[in-house]
């Protein structure tokens, strides 16, 4: 039977072990999701143009965000235009049928990113301007990250607040 100090150190093993998979668990879906929430803010901002404009609108003002030139990744540059065709259908009409579409083409876009060893919670958090600092601190971005640039915007934790609380800049919000 292993005695209290034994005891203490494998809880605290067991502990370590589950709060690392509930980062790494809770960065991925609050990347996503952010990545979501700012897709529909901004189709909503450019709904009433012509959807071709409005697309074209969005994906720019995301490769932007993210730090990277239009024509970047042109192998899933069909997957990102369907992407925001979705958000666009959905912004303009919030039925169920465009809700399903938009989710679709998010595991499109997912499933093109995989092909490249990526995911869209990684991409967010590795480029976006709008990224949370605490994303780093689960997965730090890659210094050889390609097309990777520094992004001063993105809040720095605070010494007298827990990781989890540094957010991202205003301007995203």
């Amino acid at each position: 039977m292993p005695h209290f100090v034994e005891t203490l150190q494998q809880e605290a093993a067991s502990a370590i072990a589950r709060m690392r998979e509930a980062a790494f668990e809770a960065r991925r879906l609050h990347a996503r999701a952010e990545l979501m929430r700012h897709m529909l803010t901004t189709t909503r901002k450019v709904k009433d143009r012509p959807k071709a404009e409005a697309v074209e609108t969005v994906v720019r003002e995301w490769m932007d965000a993210w730090n990277l030139g239009r024509g970047d990744w042109p192998h899933i540059a069909r997957e990102m235009e369907a992407f925001t065709e979705a958000f666009h259908d959905y912004a303009n009409d919030p039925s169920d049928a465009h809700d399903a579409r938009v989710a679709a083409t998010a595991q499109g876009l997912e499933a093109a990113l995989a092909q490249e060893g990526t995911s869209i919670a990684d991409q967010m958090a590795f480029r976006s301007q709008c990224a949370h600092g605490w994303w780093d601190f689960v997965v730090p971005t890659p210094p050889d990250l390609p097309g990777g640039k520094p992004r001063p915007s993105i809040p720095a934790p605070r010494t007298d607040a827990p990781f989890w609380e540094a957010g991202c800049a205003d301007f995203c919000r």
